[in-house]
C-alpha cells in the first residue's frame, strides 16, 4: 500500500472516530453506518482521482460532486433529476430538511429520535468534515491543520451531549488524530528513503532498535499527551449551561426491557408553546370532578438539579401496573377524592410523556407505554406518542390543611438527601435571598408559602414569556436581580431556593386546567403549557405550589390571611383561560390565510409543539443493504463474462503501429484467438506452433474460408514476431479476431454459445494468475526472512 493510500485510510478513520462523539446524541445510531459508507466512497473517489492524476482543486471538486450525488440518492431521490442528479428542487428540499433537523435538535432531549432532518445533519456533517480532513491531510499533504475540522466535529458533539462517558469519545477522537499525524510523518520520512539508526546507539543495541527509537518516542509522547488531556480537565471547573439547557434523557433502560427511551425536551417546547400566535387546542378532557381549577395535567417531573438546569433523572422504567401504588408520603389522615378523567389528545400533538392529573392511581391506555415509578409518569416506548390517543386516568385530588403541612415531620433521610442536593456552582446569592425572604418562619411550610408569595406578590416580579434571562451559573442570580421571566424561571428559582433551605423540591412540567366548554368538556391549548414547583412534606407527599404571577391557580392550602394580599382567587381560571362556555370551533380546526391559500392541511403553529411523526417506512440502511445484495446476486454470476469483455477490449485495443509495440499487440491478439477458441471448447495446446494451432482451430471449429483466413493471418503475424529479426506491423488483427469469433459462433450450437458468453472457460486464467502471485509472494518473503537470519548481528541494515 502506498503512503498516500495509507494516509487516506487514516484520514477516514480519524473522521469516523471523531464522529463517534455524536453517537450518544441520537437513537438509533444507524446513521453512523450510512455516514461510514458515504465516507468510504468519498475516500475511494479521492484516491482514484489522485492516481489519474487530477489537479488538487479538481480532486476535491470530484469528491464533493460524488458525495452530493450520494446524499441526493439517499435523501432526495424523488426531487432529483433521474433520481440521482441534484437540481434546484434538491437544494430546496435539503434546506427544508436542515431546518426541520435544527428544530428537532432544540425540541428533543438526548438521545433524540432519528428524524430525516437530524439524519441529514449527522450524515452530511460527517462526510463534509471527512472531505475537509481528506483534502488537508491527503490532497495537500498537511495533516496538522486537519485537526481543526476534527476538533469542530468533536466540539459540536461534546457541547450537545450530557457528558456521559465523554472521556471515551475524546480518547477516540484524539487517537484518530494522532494516527493521522503518525501516518503523515511516516509518509514524509519514506520520501527520504530508509531510516538508519546512525552511530550514536548504545553498545549492544541492535540497529533496528535504534531505527525504531524515534517512532517509539513519538508514540510515547502521544500517549502521555492523551493521558494529560484526560486528567487535567478533572481539576478544572466545568462550564455551565443555563436555565433552559436540555432537559436530559428523561429515563433510561427499564428493568423490564424496552431499552433507552427518548423524550421531547419539555422546557423548549413549553417556551415556544407560550409564544404562539394562535392558542391551538392540544387536548380536551371530561371529568367527574366538580372543581377543575386544581386539575393540572402533569407531563413529567424534573428532579435532577446541576446548579443551572433542571432535568429528569435517568431511572429505570417498568411495565404499566394495573393500579399505581399509594403516592409516597401520603398519610391516611389527609383528605382525598378519587376522580376519573377521559382525555383526548389532538391528532397533531405527539408528546412522548403522557399528560395526566397528579397523582394518578390508574391509567387505561393502549399502545407501548412504560411506567417510571419515582416520578409516577408514563413515557412512550419505541416511538409511541400521544398523537390522537384517548385514555382514561383515575387520580386523587389531595386536600391537605395548612396545619397538616405545618406539622409535617422530617422526610426520610434518603429522600431528603436526593431532593435537596445543591451543587457548589449555585451562586451564594440564591441561598442568601432564600434565607432573607423566609426569615422568622417557624417551619418548612411557612418558608414555602413565603417563597411563593414573594415571587407571586411582594417581590416585584414581572411575567414575560419573551424575556432572555441568559445562561451560565449566574442565570438564576440574574433572574432574581432583573425580576422578569415566565413560569420556567419562577419554578426553577423557587425549587432551587427551597433546596437551599433543606426542603425537598422538584419542578413539574405540564398544562394548567384549561377552559370549560358548553358541552361539559374542557379544552387545553398551547398557551396553557406551564411549569410549577413541587415540594415534599412527609404525611402529604409531593405538593404543588404556584409562584408564577397571573398564571394557574394558587392552591387553597397556601392561601394566607395577610391584609392587603392580592393572591389570585383559586376559583378564578388562569389568564389564558375563559370561564365562558365556547361554542366556537377549536383552534385546531382553523387555518391561517396562507395555509388556506396553499390548500394544505393546517400544521402546528409551533413546530416545537407538534413533535415529529413516526415513520413506518423501512430504514434506509436496510434498503441499501437489500439493493447491494440484489446487485451482488446479479453481478457475481456475470463476473466471468465481464472479465472476458474487459480482457478482449484491452487485447484488441493495442494498435501496434510502431515496431516498439508490434510484438505486444500481435501476441495480445493471438492470446485472444486462443482464449476465444477455448471458450468454444477448443482447449489450447502450448506444444504446437502458431501455424499448427491455427490449423487445429479451423478444423475443429469448422470455420468458413473467410474466418479461416483471418486465423492464419494472425498466426503468420505471431511467427514474424517470434522469428523475424525486424517484424513488420500487421494491420487489421483486431478485425481478424472478430471474424474468427463470428465464425465460431455461427457453427456452434446454442448451449456452446451461451457457455462461451456467460461462463467462458478461459477465465480460469484469473485463478492461475492469483495462484502464481501468491507463490511469488511467499517465495520473496521466504527469501527475505532467510537473508535476515543469515545477516551478521553487527551488520548495519
Amino acid at each position: 500500500m502506498s503512503g498516500r493510500a495509507r494516509l487516506a485510510l487514516c484520514a477516514a478513520a480519524a473522521t469516523l472516530l471523531a464522529g463517534c462523539a455524536l453517537l450518544p446524541l441520537v437513537d438509533p445510531a444507524s446513521w453512523y453506518l450510512q455516514a461510514a459508507f458515504l465516507l468510504a466512497v468519498q475516500t475511494g473517489v479521492g484516491a482514484a482521482a489522485r492516481r489519474v492524476p487530477l489537479a488538487r482543486s479538481l480532486t476535491i471538486a470530484v469528491q464533493a460532486l460524488v458525495t452530493l450525488m450520494l446524499l441526493t440518492l439517499s435523501f432526495a431521490r424523488e426531487q432529483a433529476i433521474a433520481g440521482l442528479l441534484p437540481g434546484p428542487e434538491v437544494f430546496r428540499y435539503f434546506g427544508d430538511l436542515l431546518q426541520t433537523g435544527s428544530d428537532d435538535v432544540g425540541r428533543y432531549s438526548i438521545p433524540a429520535p432519528l428524524s430525516d432532518g437530524i439524519r441529514l445533519m449527522m450524515v452530511g456533517g460527517v462526510v463534509v468534515i471527512g472531505l475537509a480532513v481528506d483534502a488537508l491531510a491527503v490532497t495537500f499533504r498537511s495533516a496538522a491543520p486537519a485537526g481543526l475540522p476534527l476538533l469542530a466535529l468533536y466540539s459540536v458533539a461534546a457541547g450537545l451531549s450530557d457528558g456521559a462517558a465523554g472521556w471515551i469519545w475524546f480518547l477516540l477522537a484524539a487517537a484518530g488524530y494522532l494516527v493521522l499525524l503518525l501516518a503523515e510523518g511516516r509518509d514524509r520520512l519514506s520520501q527520504w528513503g530508509r531510516v538508519f539508526g546512525g552511530g550514536t546507539r548504545a553498545p549492544g543495541v541492535a540497529p533496528s532498535e535504534s531505527a525504531l527509537a524515534p517512532i517509539r518516542t513519538g508514540r510515547r509522547i502521544g500517549a502521555v499527551a492523551l493521558g494529560i488531556s484526560l486528567v487535567v480537565p478533572l481539576a478544572l471547573p466545568a462550564l455551565d449551561g443555563g436555565l433552559l439547557d436540555a432537559a436530559g434523557t428523561g429515563v433510561g433502560t427499564g428493568s423490564g426491557g424496552g431499552g433507552t427511551i427518548s423524550a421531547v425536551n419539555p422546557l423548549v417546547s413549553l417556551r415556544d408553546s407560550l409564544n404562539v400566535d394562535e392558542d391551538r387546542e392540544v387536548m380536551s378532557y371530561r371529568t367527574n370532578s366538580e372543581e377543575t381549577q386544581d386539575l393540572y395535567l402533569r407531563i413529567v417531573s424534573l428532579d435532577e438539579f446541576d446548579g443551572t438546569a433542571w432535568k429528569p433523572a435517568k431511572r429505570h422504567v417498568e411495565d404499566v401496573p394495573g393500579s399505581f401504588p399509594t403516592p409516597p408520603g401520603l398519610g391516611d389522615d389527609v383528605l382525598r377524592t378519587e376522580v376519573q378523567t377521559r382525555i383526548s389528545a389532538a391528532d397533531w400533538y405527539a408528546q412522548d410523556w403522557l399528560p395526566m392529573p397528579y397523582p394518578a392511581s390508574q391509567v387505561g391506555i393502549d399502545g407501548k407505554w412504560r411506567y417510571e415509578p419515582v416520578g409516577r409518569t408514563l413515557v412512550g416506548d419505541h416511538g409511541q406518542t400521544t398523537r390522537g390517543l384517548e385514555y382514561t386516568v383515575k387520580s386523587l385530588i389531595v386536600q391537605p390543611t395548612a396545619e397538616q403541612l405545618a406539622d409535617a415531620p422530617e422526610p426520610p433521610e434518603v429522600l431528603k438527601r436526593q431532593f435537596t442536593r445543591v451543587p457548589g456552582s449555585l451562586p451564594p446569592v440564591v441561598a442568601q435571598t432564600a434565607r432573607d425572604v423566609t426569615e422568622g418562619s417557624a417551619n418548612d411550610y411557612e418558608r414555602a408559602v413565603k417563597l411563593q408569595d414573594w415571587f407571586a406578590l411582594s417581590g416585584g416580579f414581572t411575567y414575560d414569556t419573551e424575556v432572555q434571562v441568559g445562561s451560565g451559573s449566574q442565570a438564576i442570580a440574574r433572574f432574581l436581580r432583573d425580576k422578569e421571566g415566565f413560569c420556567v424561571h419562577f419554578s426553577f428559582a423557587m425549587a432551587s431556593m427551597a433546596r437551599t433551605l433543606g426542603i425537598p423540591a422538584r419542578v413539574a412540567v405540564g398544562f394548567t386546567p384549561g377552559s370549560p366548554q358548553a358541552d361539559g368538556t374542557s379544552t387545553v391549548g398551547l398557551r396553557d403549557a406551564h411549569a410549577w414547583p413541587e415540594l415534599y412534606f412527609e404525611g402529604v407527599g409531593w405538593t404543588r405550589f404556584e409562584p408564577t404571577p397571573s398564571r394557574g391557580t394558587v392552591p387553597e392550602y397556601t392561601r394566607t390571611d395577610t391584609p392587603g394580599t392580592t393572591v389570585p382567587n383559586p376559583d378564578v381560571p388562569s389568564r389564558s383561560s375563559s370561564t365562558a362556555p365556547s361554542a366556537e370551533p377549536s383552534d385546531s380546526e382553523s387555518c391561517t390565510a396562507a395555509e388556506k391559500k396553499l390548500e394544505q392541511p393546517c400544521g402546528s403553529e409551533s413546530p416545537q409543539a407538534a413533535f415529529g411523526a413516526t415513520n413506518d417506512d423501512p430504514p434506509w440502511f436496510l434498503l441499501l443493504v437489500l439493493a447491494l445484495a440484489g446487485l451482488a446476486v446479479l453481478a457475481v454470476p456475470l463476473l466471468p463474462m465481464l472479465w472476458r469483455i474487459r480482457a478482449r477490449s484491452v487485447r484488441l485495443g493495442a494498435h501496434g503501429r510502431t515496431e516498439a509495440d508490434t510484438a505486444a499487440a500481435t501476441l495480445a491478439a493471438w492470446q485472444e484467438v486462443s482464449d476465444t477458441a477455448w471458450d468454444f471448447g477448443i482447449a489450447p495446446d502450448e506444444s504446437q506452433t502458431p501455424r499448427k494451432a491455427a490449423a487445429r482451430i479451423v478444423h475443429v471449429g469448422h470455420l468458413d474460408p473467410e474466418a479461416a483466413a483471418s486465423v492464419h493471418r494472425v498466426a503468420d503475424a505471431v511467427e514474424q514476431v517470434l522469428y523475424a529479426p525486424r517484424p513488420r506491423p500487421t494491420a487489421g488483427l483486431g478485425d481478424d479476431v472478430r471474424r474468427m469469433t463470428a465464425g465460431l459462433r455461427a457453427t456452434a450450437d446454442r448451449g456452446t454459445r451461451l457457455r462461451a458468453l456467460l461462463a467462458p472457460r478461459s477465465t480460469v486464467r484469473v485463478a492461475w494468475a492469483v495462484s502464481d502471485g501468491w507463490i511469488a509472494l511467499r517465495s520473496r518473503a521466504a527469501a527475505r526472512w532467510a537473508a535476515v537470519l543469515r545477516r551478521p548481528s553487527g551488520q548495519n541494515s
